[in-house]
């Protein structure tokens, strides 16, 4: 558990409700995993955010508890691997039970191993109260602040910002602002952006942190459907004493959110007594749906997280998708508040991630239905933006299989570097490999007009990569790929003006 001052240091508390306006870069509205993420890469670049919350504390419970390999990297990233990993363990197996039997395994997502270029491999189980705990500790290391308790009551803006009013508390004035309150955004519908989607399950299921006993904490535990009830798991949460409990219930129930509810659906779905249920930290119930946002921007006011893009739990993409909104959105806000980049740049947001996410919610659903498997296209390392107008790709011939511009760039060591490390950052990076690693003909980084900060690295050869000049995004992804550097001064100018 996180030292309770770690999270102190975090909060802010409302003022006075005659207070002047204050003052802000970025207002991010919603204090998740997806505006936490978003706080804490806005921070690391010196861009002074403001987190308002409406709740007067974080989430308190365990709902999106899976974290795909890309999403560990760009965790990695922002300087919470660490904690990430010694909050969770690998999915655990499933043992199936009938009758107080065990009768067989189940395995949640197809294995996989790490490669050099893509270390972390599988799904990793943190409860989402616990990541959410480890980013607001990691914005108060970089001084960023949350105001909770303060819930939104009307947004507006103008050619030169956003104002926002609460409930309680004085307004916020900031020049961007970042919708990230849930799939029942208040800033979404104040903007009046329209959300189309559909019902993946008509029948609600029911997900507690619970306290067990008689289950050992090595298995996830299923229990199928029986003509008393159906279907009933049980998840060991890491690094806690509590377990993720999910049951369903036939459409039209209404699912009881008590203990003795809960103790109720354990005693005639599986062969624990009721009894054995000893706490419920947390519960609540849902009906799994997919919806998507008609766009993800308003002027100066971005949709990222729920309340652009809501999933199936299925699969585990609803976080991971919109802590990656959060990880595309803030270099790109940062570099055009620093004066250094065109304000079209942000353009590319909406651009960027809203096929992305229209993908993911595919998925999901498709998952939900018994029609895909958790597997390669889950752990999310094979989405890019090659489409995208910041995917300049000027080398001819590639093979199919070849690294292009808009695509993730892959770790791995050379030299004794490895490029995770080199990445590691607010930067750009300029890479060139073999032939291209020759430094001349290569631009002075500090003469690359909108790139603030470009550092070079230079390996002798590479596979993953093949022979040639790479720019690096600060979000990992290529940015322009050449044989040669021919060409990088004039995307670099694109970008800056």
């Amino acid at each position: 558990m996180l030292a309770s001052a770690a999270l102190n240091n975090v909060k802010e508390n409302v003022v006075n409700t005659h207070a002047p306006a204050r003052h802000t870069d970025v207002l991010v509205v919603g204090a998740g995993p997806t505006g936490l993420a978003l706080a804490i890469d806005l921070a690391r670049r010196g861009v002074d955010a403001l987190v308002v919350e409406r709740a007067g504390a974080l989430f308190p419970g365990s709902r999106g508890k899976g974290l795909q390999p890309r999403t560990l990297e760009v965790l990695d990233d922002l300087g919470v691997h660490d904690a990430i990993r010694a909050a969770g363990a690998p999915y655990p197996v499933g043992v199936v039970w009938q009758d107080g039997v065990r009768t067989g395994e189940h395995r949640m997502f197809d294995a996989a191993e790490p490669t050099e270029g893509a270390p972390y491999a599988e799904p990793w189980m943190v409860p989402q109260w616990r990541t959410q705990e480890i980013l607001a500790a990691r914005l108060a290391e970089l001084g960023g602040t949350i105001a909770f308790g303060r819930e939104l009551a009307g947004i507006e803006q103008d050619p030169e910002g956003v104002t926002a009013a609460f409930v309680s508390g004085p307004p916020v004035r900031a020049r961007y602002a970042v919708a990230a309150d849930g799939g029942r955004s208040t800033v979404r519908r104040a903007l009046g952006i329209g959300m189309t989607g559909e019902t993946v399950d008509p029948n609600p299921m029911l997900v507690a942190d619970v306290r067990v006993e008689g289950l050992d904490r090595d298995h996830m535990h299923v229990f199928p459907p029986t003509e008393g009830g159906g279907y009933l798991a049980i998840w060991p949460l890491a690094a806690t004493e509590e377990f993720q409990l999910v049951a369903a219930f036939p459409e039209g129930t209404e699912p009881d959110l008590s203990l003795d509810g809960i103790r109720k659906v354990v005693g005639a779905r599986s062969h624990l007594a009721p009894d054995d249920v000893t706490e419920v930290r947390w519960a609540s119930d849902f009906r799994p749906r997919a919806a998507m946002a008609d766009r993800f921007r308003d002027g100066r006011v971005f949709l990222a997280g729920d309340s652009a893009h809501v999933h199936s739990p299925a699969g585990g993409q609803g976080l991971n998708t919109s802590v990656q909104d959060a990880y595309n959105l803030g270099w790109k806000l940062a570099a055009v508040l620093a004066g250094g980049a065109r304000a079209s740049l942000l353009d590319s947001y909406e651009e960027e991630r809203l096929p992305v996410a229209a993908h993911m919610l595919g998925l999901s659903t498709r998952i939900h239905r018994g029609e895909a498997r958790r597997g390669e296209a889950t752990r999310q390392l094979g989405i890019g933006y090659r489409t995208s107008a910041l995917a300049v790709e000027t080398r001819h011939g590639l093979a199919e299989e070849a690294l292009r511009a808009g695509d993730r760039a892959p770790d791995g060591v050379r030299g004794g570097l490895r490029l995770f490390d080199a990445f590691r950052g607010t930067h750009w990076t300029l890479l060139t490999v073999g032939a291209g690693s020759d430094a001349a003909g290569l631009p002075d980084p500090s003469a690359l007009p909108g790139l603030a900060d470009v550092r070079t690295v230079r390996i002798p050869s590479y596979e993953a990569y093949g022979d040639g000049v790479f720019l690096i995004r600060p979000d990992g992804y290529v940015g322009w790929a050449g044989t040669t550097a021919e060409g990088l001064a004039s995307y670099a100018a694109a970008i800056g003006g």
